[in-house]
């Protein structure tokens, strides 16, 4: 992609997390990208993985993880805030992508108790995906616990298919992949930062997507990771407590 392009898709997600109370449209982000519609929404879908409909409702989901976790404010008024004019709606998209009620990850302090995984049973066309996740380069950043899941797609909320939690970057595996399109999401941590709202980001690695058929070999994967940028799509699944030794806890 250009840079002109990413400029004007940068713009846009400035906008989205400057005006994420009000009614933005396809139309409005298009306006304010300087593209068409049909130009702006291609090139976002490009930039970032997903369409702009659907990163709007990544951004306000994961500001209201924030406000939930830093102020004192109701959950109706942090639905309004974000966006919703349903506290209902608001609370059931939160609880499906975050994987916990807003009463809840508050209560939580941001932390999942567990990670639940979708629900596959094993066949015979099952398979593995393993591979190694390298630490970041940069001195600037201390890695922490090492999130791994797979999803059906590139923002990671809801149940993952399969996920692994490394007290490290380190070698992993996961077992029992059903068959599919998958994307894999790594998400790390600096000790201490845990709940994602301070001001180091947490660094992330991406691949996808990754076919899994009974005839295709698979072969191991090796992910770098990097401090998240703006373009990457918000991680709104809730993670496990490092803090409370639940590294045994990741699902299978």
């Amino acid at each position: 992609m250009d840079s002109h392009s990413e400029r004007s898709i940068q713009r846009v997600i400035t906008h989205i997390c400057q005006n994420m109370g009000d009614q933005i449209t396809i139309d409005d982000m298009a306006r304010t990208a300087m593209f068409s519609k049909f130009h702006f929404t291609r090139i976002f879908q490009r930039a970032t993985g997903v369409s702009p409909g659907r990163f709007l409702s990544a951004v306000r989901l994961q500001e209201a993880k924030r406000l939930l976790l830093s102020t004192s404010m109701s959950v109706t008024e942090i639905s309004h805030k974000v966006g919703y004019s349903s506290v209902g709606t608001f609370s059931t998209r939160f609880k499906n992508s975050v994987g916990l009620s807003p009463t809840a990850y508050r209560e939580l302090r941001g932390f999942a108790p567990s990670i639940p995984v979708a629900s596959h049973h094993s066949s015979p066309r099952s398979m593995s995906i393993q591979g190694e996740v390298l630490q970041q380069t940069s001195s600037d950043y201390a890695e922490g616990m090492v999130f791994i899941g797979l999803f059906p797609d590139t923002i990671p909320q809801g149940r993952p298919t399969r996920c692994t939690v490394l007290d490290r970057p380190s070698a992993f595996r996961l077992d029992n992949v059903p068959e599919g399109d998958w994307h894999l999401l790594v998400q790390s941590v600096a000790p201490g930062e845990e709940q994602v709202i301070g001001d180091t980001p947490p660094t992330v690695a991406m691949h996808g997507p990754i076919t899994i058929r009974h005839d295709r070999l698979v072969r191991p994967l090796r992910l770098s990771l990097r401090p998240m940028r703006m373009l990457d799509p918000p991680v709104l699944l809730a993670l496990l407590d490092a803090r409370q030794g639940a590294l045994s806890a990741a699902a299978s």
